[in-house]
């Protein structure tokens, strides 16, 4: 199994507001998009009393309202605050970092290029917080055919960002599109992918040579689950993408087969434990952890809602949020 896998630090901070929203305030709390992506902490939350919502249309006057992991447009922001909800912003402090590059090169005047996947929450959160009253634009590329076709108004006044839960790889052949059309283009200060995605990429790669199957449990619809898939793939491994064990196919294995198992950011260590019981029930069940320096970035909650947590459980240090890959 790799390490690390599972929750990073930005999944786990999005649900622990979530968590804390409804022990503080009480249910419904209004949860704007998936709080993360995966079915299972979805419903969980659910359960508890959490409302997930696409628009703000959907939430009541004074609603205590949460905007997902993913990151939301600046204009939804505005409208949240013109409507006195009360939002307590769950987006992951390395996707604002992304955002307020948008912003700040939006204000110079510098068009901006994204590469990340149309569509995806995170993307179009990014798209707007491009501000073009300023004159400059935004543009998304997908992959170097977008790069390719794409026409700016002025290269000397370029830059990009980079949607967070991309591959590395397929990242790095776009930007060295990017710099062979557009020399003149300014670079990131650093770069956008987060922390998490690249740990766990690097760890699949590392598995990928030692195992013949490669099973990452994650959401159809989590980006850098689909990643770790890809990069298994890359590493010329057979890897499947799966929800849970009820995805698991028996067709998939054979006696003495060597399986690598890894999991999504947004993946819940539960998820992966009923796998590799599902596994063991197959005859596969010698589990080898692989070795990995761990994670230890922190993430802290809002201020305003770590108080009132601090004042309702008698803590008062700061609430912080551990990254490691539990």
């Amino acid at each position: 199994m790799t390490q690390p896998r599972g929750f990073c630090a930005g999944v786990v901070r999005a649900i622990e507001i979530v968590e804390s929203a409804l022990e503080i305030y009480g249910a419904p709390v209004y949860v704007v998009h998936e709080i993360v992506h995966n079915q299972r902490v979805v419903e969980d939350l659910r359960g508890r009393g959490a409302v997930f919502v696409e628009t703000l249309d959907e939430v009541p006057a004074d609603a205590v309202t949460v905007f997902s992991a993913h990151g939301v447009a600046e204009k939804m922001i505005v409208d949240a605050e013109a409507r006195g909800l009360n939002v307590l912003n769950a987006t992951c402090p390395l996707v604002t970092k992304v955002h307020l590059e948008v912003v700040r090169n939006a204000k110079a005047g510098n068009e901006v290029i994204l590469i990340g996947h149309a569509g995806h929450p995170e993307v179009n959160g990014t798209l707007g917080h491009y501000d073009r009253s300023y004159g400059g634009e935004i543009y998304l590329v997908q992959d170097e055919r977008d790069v390719e076709k794409l026409r700016v108004k002025d290269s000397s006044r370029l830059t990009y960002v980079t949607q967070t839960t991309l591959s590395v790889d397929d990242t790095k052949n776009i930007q060295v599109a990017i710099k062979k059309k557009f020399p003149r283009v300014i670079e990131p200060r650093k770069d956008d992918i987060c922390y998490a995605t690249q740990n766990r990429q690097l760890a699949v790669r590392k598995l990928a040579g030692e195992v013949d199957l490669l099973i990452v449990v994650g959401a159809r619809n989590s980006s850098n689950s689909n990643r770790l898939r890809e990069v298994g793939e890359q590493m010329g491994v057979n890897s499947f993408l799966v929800e849970d064990a009820s995805d698991l196919d028996l067709s998939w294995f054979s006696p003495d087969l060597r399986v690598g198992i890894s999991a999504g950011a947004s993946t819940p260590e539960v998820l992966v434990q009923e796998v590799l019981k599902r596994l063991d029930e197959l005859g596969i069940g010698k589990i080898v952890e692989m070795d990995a320096e761990p994670e230890t970035v922190t993430f802290r909650l809002p201020v305003g809602l770590a108080m009132k947590v601090a004042r309702k459980t008698g803590n008062s240090g700061d609430t912080t949020i551990n990254g490691g890959g539990k």
